[in-house]
């Protein structure tokens, strides 16, 4: 029992969720690339075909809706605060 307290202290619980956020980012990424990436190649037949001129495929993978969303924005992160002290009243 020593042993368990003196691993799970109060303040190494940051330390797990940073930890597991990356773990769950990491295989988000993984799925995401087996099963959807037009580059990857999990089937045998697939394989056979070699390099394709796909570019419609990795098009359509590239683009996602965050992308499409971020892209008509403008690049500030705190919009209100540079519209306060560029434009003065």
């Amino acid at each position: 029992m020593a042993s368990v307290n003196r691993w799970l202290r109060p303040e190494v619980n940051p330390l797990f969720i940073v930890v597991g956020v990356a773990i769950r980012i990491y295989g988000f990424q993984l799925v995401r690339n087996i099963c959807i990436n037009p580059e990857v190649r999990v089937h045998k037949q697939n394989r056979v075909a070699g390099g394709l001129d796909n570019h419609s495929e990795g098009e359509v993978y590239a683009e996602i809706g965050l992308r499409k969303f971020v892209r008509t924005k403008t690049p500030q992160i705190m919009l209100w605060i540079n519209n306060f002290f560029t434009s003065p009243k």
